[in-house]
C-alpha cells in the first residue's frame, strides 16, 4: 500500500496478498456489472411500458435508481484500490464518499418504508388507494426520501469529519465507512458524534416499526383473502420486498449495532458487503423473478432491442 500523510487515509481493502486482491477486485466487478445492467433494465421497463405506470413500480423504478447510486459509492473505488494496489484516499475524497454512502443508504431506508405504505394502502385499504396515492403525493414522498437523506448525510458527516483523527490512519475497510472512522477519532471528542448517531438510531428504529406494522396487518388481511388467487397476487407483490428489507436491515444493523472490536477481522468485510454490495445486486432479481408484470416488461424491452437491431 502507498505511504499516507496527515491529509488522507489509507484503505486497507481486502487482503494484503496482491493475489487474492485482484480476485476480489475481480468479483466485485461481476458483481457490480451485474447490479448496474439489472438496474438499468427495471428503470427501462418502467419507463416504457405503460402497464407498469402506477405507484408501486414508480417507487420500484426509483429505488433502482438509488441501489445504483448507492453501489457506485464504494464499489467502483474498491476495484480501483486493488487493481492499483494503492489504497490512499484524501480526506476530501473520504468526506464526499462517507457523505454519499449515508445519504443513499438513508434514502434507501427511507424509500422501503414508503414502498411497505404503498403495500399496506393497496392491500388493506384497496377502494381508498387512487386517493391516497396520487401522482403529486407520490412525487413529494420520493422528495422527501432525497431531502431525510441529504440532511442525514450532512449531519453525520459534519459531526464526523469535524473530529481530530488520532495516530493511525489506517481504515479496515474498502470505503470510509464511519464506524471505522470512529475508531480513528480522539477519545475525548467522540462525543460530537453521539447525538447524530442517536438520531440515527431513532430514525432507523421508526422505519422499521413502522415496516413491521405495516406487514403486521398486510398479512393479517392477506390471510383473511377468501381467493387463493388472491392471496398469491398479495403474496407476490410483497414477499420481494419484505425479503428486501430483512436482507438490508439484518445486515446493516448487525454490523453497526455490535460493540466495536480493535482488531479488524474478516466479518466486518463480510457484514460490509452483505449491505452495501448485496442488495443492489439482488434487487433487480428478486423483484423480477417474482414479479409477471415485471418479467413481461422486460421481454418487451428485449423484444424491441431486438426489433431494433434488425
Amino acid at each position: 500500500m502507498a505511504n499516507f500523510t496527515m491529509s488522507g487515509f489509507v484503505l486497507m481493502g481486502f487482503s494484503a496478498k496482491p493475489e487474492l486482491e485482484l480476485f476480489h477486485a475481480s468479483l466485485f466487478l461481476v458483481l457490480y456489472m451485474v447490479a448496474v445492467i439489472g438496474n438499468v433494465l427495471i428503470i427501462t421497463a418502467v419507463s416504457m411500458d405503460n402497464s407498469l405506470h402506477s405507484p408501486m413500480y414508480f417507487f420500484l423504478k426509483h429505488l433502482s435508481f438509488l441501489d445504483l447510486c448507492y453501489i457506485s459509492v464504494t464499489v467502483p473505488r474498491a476495484i480501483y484500490t486493488s487493481f492499483m494496489h494503492s489504497g490512499y484516499i484524501s480526506f476530501g475524497e473520504c468526506v464526499v464518499q462517507s457523505f454519499s454512502f449515508i445519504l443513499f443508504s438513508a434514502a434507501e431506508l427511507s424509500m422501503l418504508t414508503l414502498m411497505s405504505y404503498d403495500r399496506y394502502v393497496a392491500i388493506c385499504l384497496p377502494l381508498h388507494y387512487e386517493i391516497i396515492m396520487d401522482v403529486n403525493k407520490c412525487v413529494h414522498s420520493v422528495l422527501g426520501v432525497w431531502i431525510s437523506g441529504i440532511i442525514t448525510g450532512i449531519m453525520h458527516s459534519a459531526a464526523t469529519f469535524s473530529m481530530h483523527f488520532c495516530g493511525s490512519h489506517i481504515i479496515h475497510q474498502f470505503f470510509c465507512d464511519i464506524p471505522q472512522l470512529l475508531k480513528l477519532s480522539c477519545s475525548s471528542e467522540f462525543i460530537s458524534d453521539i447525538g447524530v448517531i442517536g438520531f440515527l438510531i431513532v430514525m432507523a428504529f421508526l422505519c422499521i416499526t413502522f415496516i413491521g406494522l405495516s406487514y403486521t396487518k398486510i398479512f393479517s388481511t392477506v390471510l383473511r383473502m377468501p381467493s387463493a388467487e388472491g392471496r398469491a397476487k398479495a403474496f407476490s407483490t410483497c414477499l420481494p420486498h419484505l425479503a428486501v428489507v430483512i436482507l438490508f436491515m439484518s445486515s446493516s444493523g448487525f454490523e453497526y449495532l455490535r460493540p466495536p472490536s480493535d482488531s479488524p477481522s474478516a466479518l466486518d468485510i463480510f457484514l460490509t458487503i452483505m449491505y452495501t454490495v448485496v442488495p443492489p445486486t439482488l434487487n433487480p432479481m428478486i423483484y423480477s423473478l417474482r414479479n409477471k408484470a415485471m418479467k413481461a416488461a422486460l421481454r418487451k424491452v428485449f423484444q424491441r432491442r431486438k426489433a431494433d437491431v434488425f
